[in-house]
């Protein structure tokens, strides 16, 4: 069994309740079986099953926003899981994702429940993985960043953070500042400040409890973060 095989066997915490449960008794079968019937009692505690059950609904939803479901989507989709977490957790991630694609996701139910049992600094990575994904590609499909948007805001994310992230994967030429969340007309002062509240907020540390493998994929919104800092000082002269 792989990653996610185990992942979700160990425990889907809040997820196996609510709209999710629903979703996710169909795509992982026999796996719900294997879920200790304690850890389905109580929302309060956020399992990485939970957070990995979560990215495959919501990817799901991003999948389906053009009404099509493309075997290059697909292909996108396990080629960025192999990266991510190896072979074997990427045939698992997508059996269970072609399942959940046949289903009715109402994406608005299923953030709300993600919102009220997951915290801030997981739902921003929810979002970055999904970008992620939506760029395996090469870029990010219109379609595709509209559903994420429109996730997000379900999500509570506020439109700076999203703003912050989405430029992370589409560039433009303010990108840099708008990573940090700042405009181009910021002090040297403000852009200091800016870059420490956000190398906080982005820290992989805030996600430590999503496990060892989400917690390195954290690591590279850190690092653009870091990076959009260093392009800036050296265009202004920065010490």
């Amino acid at each position: 069994m792989g990653k996610f095989g185990k992942w979700i066997a160990g425990g889907l915490g809040w997820a196996f309740f609510g709209p999710l449960g629903g979703i996710l008794g169909f795509a992982l079968g026999s796996l719900m079986e294997n879920v200790d019937a304690q850890q389905r009692s109580g929302y309060s505690i956020t399992t990485t099953g939970s957070f990995a059950a979560s990215l495959l609904v919501l990817l799901a939803a991003v999948m389906k926003a053009d009404g099509k479901v493309l075997k290059s989507e697909l292909d996108y989709v396990k080629k960025y899981f192999v990266q991510s977490f190896g072979e074997d957790s990427a045939a698992e991630a997508i059996r269970m994702l072609r399942d959940i694609l046949k289903q009715n996701i109402p994406v608005q139910s299923v953030c709300i429940q993600i919102k009220q049992n997951l915290d801030y600094s997981s739902r921003l990575e929810l979002i970055h993985l999904m970008l992620g994904v939506a760029k395996a590609d090469g870029q990010v499909d219109a379609g595709e960043l509209n559903t994420i948007a429109r996730i997000a805001k379900y999500l509570g994310v506020s439109s700076g953070d999203f703003d912050s992230i989405k430029s992370m994967f589409v560039e433009d030429v303010n990108a840099a500042y708008k990573i940090l969340e700042i405009e181009p007309t910021a002090s040297d002062e403000e852009v200091k400040k800016a870059y420490r509240k956000m190398a906080v907020k982005y820290h992989p540390d805030k996600v430590s409890h999503l496990g060892e493998d989400f917690q390195q994929k954290a690591k590279e919104k850190f690092q653009r973060v870091n990076e959009a800092y260093e392009k800036i000082k050296k265009e202004r002269g920065m010490n």
